[in-house]
């Protein structure tokens, strides 16, 4: 069984956060070069989300156009098609342009430790992000959206170390390295629009291929139990739709410079992302 949900998982991954050299790259110049080693150019865990966030991004796309009365195009639009000139061919063959990462020789399979271990991160994560948007004026429109997912992974985590006889650990360096990127990031309210390419990316990735990765976690380690962390009640969508016509409406106040800064963001959110998901390919040791 192991063996099978590990083959699932080397045909369909992770990224809504893929990083390739194109974004590393990029990314070498917002973050130390050091960080490299933890994220995930080579993941054994690769299609499925790029695909699901191609999707999803399409989909923005389309929806917005029409609704946007700005002098400049939909700012998910001008995030997606940066994003998808970060995937590879394979993930996103109309508009891949990254290279194609070298596949592992054999799958890892992950283990209940590094899928706490992903947890605990992704925690730390949510934690700053929550805490940026609920101490920054200009991001008042975001609190309490219901995409927060902090009480959702204390629970999950409480859950997972009970059941496993873990012990819960500290956050690792992919996790505390981004969230501490996070909270150095927002200086005044000229920073918003560069932050609001991490928050829109983080949050919407998990509500794309995150999900893909619960389900696959789900069959391998939890004999089929979803977590919290991948509930969001029945209107997910309506929420997912009043957040993105929030941010169309923030930006709709930006200038093009602003507009860049946040476009600008996409490789460093990749990365950000692409970090803690490595736990599940055992690419970061904890």
């Amino acid at each position: 069984m192991k063996l099978s949900i590990a083959l699932l998982l080397t045909a369909g991954s992770a990224t809504a956060f893929a990083p390739s050299s194109l974004v590393q790259s990029s990314y070498s110049r917002h973050l130390n070069l050091a960080t490299k080693s933890v994220f995930c150019k080579h993941s054994a865990l690769c299609m499925s989300a790029a695909e699901a966030n191609v999707a999803e991004s399409a989909a923005i796309a389309e929806k917005d156009t029409d609704t946007t009365t700005s002098e400049f195009p939909p700012i998910l639009q001008e995030l997606r098609e940066v994003a998808m000139r970060l995937h590879t061919r394979e993930q996103a063959p109309r508009e891949g342009k990254a290279e194609e990462p070298q596949k592992p020789a054999e799958p890892y399979v992950p283990t209940q430790a590094d899928y706490l271990q992903f947890l605990v991160d992704s925690y730390v994560v949510y934690v700053a992000l929550e805490e940026i948007v609920n101490e920054v004026d200009a991001l008042a429109l975001f609190r309490n959206s219901g995409l927060e997912r902090t009480q959702a992974l204390e629970t999950d985590i409480a859950y997972m170390c009970e059941r496993f006889d873990l012990q819960r650990p500290d956050a690792g360096k992919a996790g505390s390295m981004y969230a501490a990127q996070l909270k150095n990031m927002i200086k005044s309210d000229e920073d918003v629009p560069e932050f609001m390419c991490h928050y829109y990316n983080f949050y919407f990735a998990h509500l794309a291929g995150g999900r893909m990765i619960g389900k696959q976690m789900s069959k391998l380690l939890l004999d089929g139990e979803a977590l919290e962390f991948y509930k969001w009640g029945e209107n997910v969508n309506g929420m997912k739709d009043t957040v993105k016509g929030q941010i169309e409406e923030l930006a709709k106040g930006w200038n093009r410079q602003e507009r860049d800064s946040c476009i600008d963001a996409t490789a460093a959110a990749f990365m950000g992302g692409g970090g803690i998901n490595g736990y599940l390919y055992g690419r970061n040791p904890h």
